[in-house]
């Protein structure tokens, strides 16, 4: 490695940012993507040095405008006349796409390249991380395209276990000084938050603490259903904190290894119960059905709302940060709790595929197994040593420029550095790269460890259903039938419910046998042996 960041700062001397020079014919024709800020590729020193380290050359042709339409072209009809390019990179194929242009031979199994002698870098990747593995392993076995992904875990800033930064995606968070001023307790139960946020609106704290005008105190105020400013977190007292009307995010898997909806389970009718009460006695904002973001945040860091959910304090509370803490996960009336966690950022397989033009794969993988080192990834992924990455403190870790830096250096803020500099295609960033090679971002790290030390006090359960499961072409076709009609009737009937009140027995029969007919039981045989299959790879 020490070699090859030798080689590229010798070469970024004496290239100047300039392509290499060479009268011989390109081994290879690549199409990538690439960003409208960015370079063209034959002016990147980072790969130009990549070719030179694997022996090839490369004729790259690269689009941000109209890609998608040069790629349907080059693919469509008799694709090895249409096709001139012996690779795709950065294109984003999904796995129906892998699976189509994989089956009729356009695109190459890539599974026995993907070995020790021709890919070390990968291949010890996949044999460390299994799963890596089952999530770009198609359901016919074979491999049409290299990982990529960015995984920002708890491993990246020195803890034992690697959990992604979105697998507690909310965060509630209370007004101490409201609690403070009232004398109350910090709630540990549903209970005893109800009667704080009845406290809250009595004595209209938003008037009292902060002087705004009579009247404006919101007791609590969320999102509906929302990724990390939803009300879902507080279900916990209930046996589940996934929201019920995305089908990927309802689901849960068992300790038998079974896979289930939440959509009609009874602690389900329970807590939707539960919480009309809330809405009824106007501790609950009716607005959170229809708000966005900057309605929440507004509220938020006006002073308004005692309680509220987000993925850190400051950014939604904004001058009152220092009144909130967060409150932690509430027992329901049963005196338990459950937290779901959820999957990481997904890695995917649609990034760099080989075609049946190329004559030689194992030449062309040989330089894009080069890409899986870490302070490799580094620079494709936000620029150049000695442009973006600017220093190494004393335990050799890369710090990123700042924007100061950039703006005097180049005349830029850093995100359009990394605009400029940003090579598209398969890039995976593992969690513990942020430990050996480059710093994450410090709001990043900050979050993770408050997952870690914090929210995670409060998981019984680590078990979660991977977002790299991997479809058939039927099966994705069956989702995309079902899908639609179930996620709609769960999500209108929730808001229903918990304006409204109910269920009562006979409406939660109806409506479970209305999501019947919707498919839930089609989509649950589906999730299962898409679950199964999973395992069975990893």
């Amino acid at each position: 490695m020490k070699k090859f960041v030798a080689l590229l700062l010798a070469l970024m001397m004496v290239l100047s940012m300039a392509s290499f020079a060479s009268a011989e014919e390109p081994q290879f024709k690549v199409l990538s993507a690439r960003s409208a800020l960015s370079d063209d590729y034959q002016y990147k020193d980072v790969l130009n040095a990549l070719q030179e380290q694997a022996g090839i050359k490369i004729e790259w042709e690269t689009w941000s405008d109209s890609l998608g339409e040069v790629v349907g072209t080059r693919l469509s009809g008799n694709a090895t006349s249409n096709n001139p390019y012996d690779a795709f990179q950065g294109i984003g194929f999904s796995n129906y796409d892998l699976m189509r242009y994989g089956s009729s031979g356009t695109f190459i199994d890539l599974t026995p390249y993907i070995t020790p002698e021709i890919m070390p870098h990968l291949s010890a990747i996949l044999e460390e991380k299994p799963e890596i593995r089952a999530a770009i392993t198609m359901s016919d076995g074979k491999i049409y395209g290299l990982p990529a992904g960015e995984q920002m875990g708890t491993a990246g800033i020195g803890r034992e276990k690697d959990y992604s930064i979105f697998s507690i995606p909310q965060f509630s968070m209370i007004n101490k000084a409201w609690l403070d001023d009232l004398g109350l307790e910090m709630p540990t139960t549903l209970d005893q938050l109800h009667d704080v946020l009845a406290a809250f609106k009595e004595n209209d704290m938003a008037a009292k603490y902060y002087g705004l005008a009579a009247g404006s105190t919101i007791p609590m105020s969320t999102g509906f259903d929302q990724w990390c400013w939803g009300q879902n977190v507080f279900y916990a007292g209930f046996g589940f904190t996934n929201w019920p009307n995305d089908v990927c995010a309802d689901l849960v898997v068992g300790a038998d290894g079974k896979v289930n909806f939440l959509s009609d389970d009874d602690n389900y009718r329970a807590a939707i119960t539960y919480f009309h009460d809330w809405f009824a006695e106007g501790l609950m904002d009716l607005e959170m059905f229809s708000q966005d973001t900057n309605q929440l945040i507004a509220k938020c860091s006006g002073g308004r709302v005692g309680v509220t959910t987000w993925w850190e304090i400051p950014e939604i509370t904004g001058q009152y940060a220092k009144d909130y803490v967060y409150l932690p996960i509430l027992d329901g009336p049963d005196g338990t709790h459950n937290v779901n966690l959820r999957t990481g950022g997904a890695t995917n397989s649609g990034q760099l595929s080989i075609t049946n033009r190329c004559k030689d794969p194992a030449k062309l993988l040989s330089f894009y197994d080069l890409w899986y080192q870490g302070d490799v990834v580094m620079q494709l992924q936000y620029g150049p040593i000695g442009v973006y990455f600017t220093e190494q403190d004393e335990k050799g870790m890369w710090k990123s420029i700042t924007t100061e830096e950039a703006q005097q250096k180049f005349g830029k803020s850093a995100g359009e550095l990394k605009g400029q500099y940003e090579v598209a295609g398969p890039k995976l960033i593992l969690s513990e790269y942020y430990n050996e090679y480059f710093y994450m971002e410090d709001r990043a790290m900050e979050r993770l460890a408050d997952i870690y030390d914090f929210w995670f006090k409060y998981v019984n359960d680590f078990t979660f259903y991977p977002q790299d499961c991997v479809f058939t072409e039927d099966e994705l076709d069956d989702l995309d039938f079902y899908r639609a009609d179930f996620e709609r009737a769960v999500s209108e009937q929730e808001a229903l419910w918990l304006k409204n009140g109910g269920p009562t027995d006979a409406e939660w029969e109806t409506y479970k046998n209305y999501l019947n007919r919707c498919g839930m039981s089609e989509l649950l045989e589906i999730y299962q042996t898409v679950y199964d299959r999973y395992l069975a790879a990893k």
